[in-house]
């Protein structure tokens, strides 16, 4: 199987759970009877963005467990390094924002300022250290109920987690890890690409036709992947004039060079008015396919007036994943839209 094909079948891997006993994972029976324009045909697949994160606390593995449950295709983790060079199952690298370090008094000498930010920093704690601590959720609007009761998980935390799921449904679940700074960990002596592959080895993972994509907003960090992993790659993108997510300036030509998709941000794929930009159609052109982020229910949409249009004008355009909080709408107007 060549990677593209991987990266656009590997997701589908997920639906083959047992249904008497498995998380309602993938789209249903009557999925794809719609004439889906996704690079493959097939339905678009819903990406767990940190969980059911609009949920559950972002990371947590009670956020991981929900999104499965909703049916999500893919589940998703970022991944920061711990000064002991471990990956840490995080998307900032600082963490006031979401665990509950600030109530805890043995760290409260460990802030420090780092890219300009005074706080308790990844790379300055071990693992252990860091597992010690809980997560919160991130947004204030959000439920805080489930605040302090799932500890911070290391991307081994993670992937034995997904390999005891896939044993209790008898199934392959999907993954979709970010590694978040390559550049910035590396300058401090914590590559993350020895630390990933290491990971994905040790769950025979490291190969073309596993139910993984690596994705990075970091263009130097996926060609170096590249070189030495047949894995799927995808390229996150916000645009040309986006700093920091601008791909260094790389063209899509260019991009299709070393990825097999493209993360792009959704003000790329529509207009005001919900209609295509043209930008999935040229991805597609040039055999990547689209992941596209980030649908929130609890936000107002880029389009239309409920999330519901917002994702109908996605899946309209052909994209073929949706990074979504809340994966059970997104699962629900795929199936509503597969049975019109």
């Amino acid at each position: 199987m060549n990677r593209i094909a991987a990266l656009v079948i590997a997701p589908l891997l997920a639906s083959a759970c047992s249904q008497s006993d498995a998380p309602q994972t993938g789209a249903g029976p009557e999925a794809g009877t719609s004439a889906w324009t996704t690079l493959d045909g097939q339905p678009p697949q819903v990406i767990a963005h940190r969980g059911a994160s609009g949920l559950r606390p972002e990371h947590s593995q009670a956020a991981y467990q929900l999104a499965l449950e909703q049916g999500a295709d893919v589940i998703e983790p970022d991944l920061v390094m711990s000064s002991d060079g471990v990956l840490i199952v995080r998307h900032d690298p600082y963490l006031s924002h979401s665990t509950d370090i600030a109530n805890r008094p043995e760290f409260a000498d460990r802030r420090s300022v780092i890219l300009g930010r005074e706080d308790w920093w990844v790379p300055t704690f071990t693992a252990a250290e860091l597992r010690t601590l809980t997560a919160s959720q991130t947004m204030d609007d959000r439920d805080q109920s489930y605040n302090g009761q799932y500890p911070v998980m290391t991307f081994e935390d993670f992937l034995d987690f997904v390999a005891a799921e896939q044993e209790r449904c008898a199934c392959e679940i999907a993954i979709e890890p970010e590694v978040k700074l390559p550049a910035e960990f590396t300058a401090m002596g914590l590559d993350p690409l020895p630390a990933l592959l290491a990971a994905l080895e040790a769950h025979d993972l490291n190969r073309a036709d596993a139910p993984v994509v690596i994705q990075s907003f970091d263009a130097p960090f996926l060609q170096r992947l590249n070189a030495v992993s047949e894995l799927p790659l995808a390229m996150l993108y916000a645009g040309p004039d986006a700093e920091g997510a601008n791909a260094g300036g790389l063209s899509l030509e260019e991009i299709a060079q070393f990825a097999d998709g493209i993360g792009a941000y959704k003000t790329l794929l529509l207009t005001p008015t919900g209609d295509s930009t043209g930008f999935v159609e040229q991805a597609h052109d040039l055999g990547l396919a689209v992941h596209v982020w980030t649908v929130r229910d609890d936000r107002e949409p880029l389009t239309g007036d409920t999330v519901q249009d917002e994702l109908r004008a996605l899946y309209s355009v052909g994209v073929d994943g949706v990074f979504t909080d809340f994966p059970a709408t997104a699962v629900a107007v795929r199936e509503e839209m597969a049975n019109e």
